[in-house]
């Protein structure tokens, strides 16, 4: 089970939203457990205190967020104490190793002993060596990141609020780090007392889960911070148990009450759950498309423009699919592969041809992915070198595939499937990732082929407006209806 679908079912089997800390903290272990402790007789007195809480929350959280600094502070034995601490939770609650990783050379083999031996759900990461730093925990399937985005010490205001008001620097990690991954893969970490604070983040990032922190300073709401960063369908957040709780005698009764405060306020904002989703509200699952967090993806990316843009056709739109940029996005240019992949994976042909220039790279990815040669017609033919028409080994006879970026009027898949007909190359079928519609499949198939598209323009639009990330009137320039 993947991390959000292992933390979805503990949000409904235990109607709670709340993460306890599993932290080893010498200085706020209970006086019960003895004072002027030996190291040795230090670690077990901490391993049964957090056995206690488990105990006492284990049927009233959603997850378990060891801090992996406070192991670590207690040398060998404190790695060893994580260990029997993860083993002890039970296995349906998922647990988030709080571990802010920073460092960009250890990012590899350190997601490999995180996910594979230690067999944790999801890790925290510090955002400031960007997205190379998070790529190496994305390659586990089911495995979750959280991207620290902002914290709740005063002295960082100075840091992560520049350069100002307007635009502060915690908004623009939200908004690049939405760029990194999808969102059953890729949350944010968020340290505030200040619903304004988590409204902003909300309101930037609405599909994202939130793993809150900071949250119980003097003079916070509760009730304002809820609704502040609560979700259309009263979801999309993780709130931390105060650290007094669990030295409590015994611990659950705070945390039953805490619970109950916050399903009572979710109650107050959550729909009917028989008509959209626990964790994307913001598109119903009765109509969302099967490729909904690609879509969200590319128009984090950039890749959905509006205004005025002259098209290759020559004709004028208020809008521009740009998918140039994906390439400089190894998640996002993952994800567009594993669509293309999907498409591929039914048709019969022996080579890939890539339609110059957008969709090489894509054609490129594709051969390598599913071990088929590549090969593409050139756009103008040279008149030096071998004037080749088709680059690449080829046999007359052969039946290749065409792939593209967009069909808007066709003409770049057409003529790129006639230079390749002309040297001899059965072409049955051209895939592209977008469709935009008005008949343009109808002019393939006039002219022999079977066009296949991963998205349409109307399901775009659809999804993006579902989810909150256009206006009506974009909509409506979409050709949405």
């Amino acid at each position: 089970m993947n991390f959000f679908d292992k933390l979805s079912a503990a949000v409904e089997r235990n109607q709670s939203l709340l993460c306890v800390g599993l932290d080893p903290n010498p200085d706020l272990l209970p006086s019960r457990y003895g004072s002027n402790l030996t190291p040795e007789s230090l670690l077990g007195a901490l391993r049964d205190w957090l056995h206690e809480v488990i105990a006492q929350s284990s049927e009233l959280v959603c997850a378990y967020k060891p801090t992996l600094g406070f192991y670590t502070a207690l040398g060998s034995g404190g790695l060893d104490l994580l260990q029997q601490i993860l083993a002890a939770v039970p296995a349906e609650i998922p647990v988030i190793l709080d571990a802010k990783h920073s460092d960009l050379v250890t990012a590899a083999p350190l997601a490999r002993t995180m996910f594979t031996q230690w067999r944790v759900d999801a890790v925290t990461l510090s955002p400031y060596a960007g997205q190379d730093l998070v790529a190496p925990f994305l390659l586990y399937p089911g495995k979750a990141v959280f991207v620290l985005c902002r914290t709740a010490n005063a002295a960082a205001v100075t840091v992560q609020g520049a350069p100002g008001a307007e635009a502060p620097l915690y908004l623009q990690l939200v908004n690049e780090a939405k760029t990194w991954g999808p969102p059953e893969q890729l949350g944010l970490e968020l340290g505030t007392s200040q619903a304004e604070v988590l409204a902003r983040v909300r309101a930037a990032a609405p599909e994202r889960l939130i793993l809150l922190r900071g949250l119980w300073s003097a003079g916070s709401d509760l009730t304002q911070m809820l609704a502040a960063g609560l979700n259309t369908s009263g979801s999309g957040l993780i709130v931390p148990v105060p650290q007094e709780f669990l030295g409590q005698i015994p611990a659950a009764p705070p945390i039953r009450a805490l619970r109950d405060a916050i399903q009572q306020q979710r109650a107050q904002t959550e729909p009917d759950r028989s008509t959209c989703a626990v964790w994307f509200a913001d598109v119903c699952l009765l109509n969302q498309s099967v490729h909904a967090d690609l879509i969200l993806q590319l128009y984090d990316l950039g890749c959905v423009k509006f205004g005025s843009f002259v098209q290759a056709s020559g004709a004028t739109f208020p809008y521009y699919i740009d998918l140039r940029t994906v390439i400089s996005n190894p998640q996002v240019f993952h994800a567009v592969l594993n669509a293309y992949t999907a498409v591929l994976q039914t048709l019969q042909f022996d080579r890939i041809a890539g339609i110059p220039y957008g969709s090489l790279p894509t054609a490129t990815g594709l051969a390598l992915r599913l071990g088929y040669p590549m090969i593409f017609p050139r756009k103008e033919v040279k008149a030096h070198g071998t004037r080749r028409l088709i680059e690449g080994y080829f046999q007359p006879g052969e039946t290749v595939v065409v792939v593209d970026d967009i069909l808007i009027s066709g003409k770049s898949a057409l003529e790129g499937a006639q230079k390749l007909a002309s040297v001899g190359l059965n072409v049955q079928d051209i895939v592209v990732l977008i469709d935009h519609g008005q008949g343009v499949q109808d002019k393939l198939q006039a002219n022999g082929y079977r066009g296949h598209a991963v998205l349409s323009l109307a399901e775009i639009a659809e999804t993006l407006y579902q989810a909150g990330r256009i206006r009506e009137e974009q909509f409506q320039l979409l050709g949405g209806s």
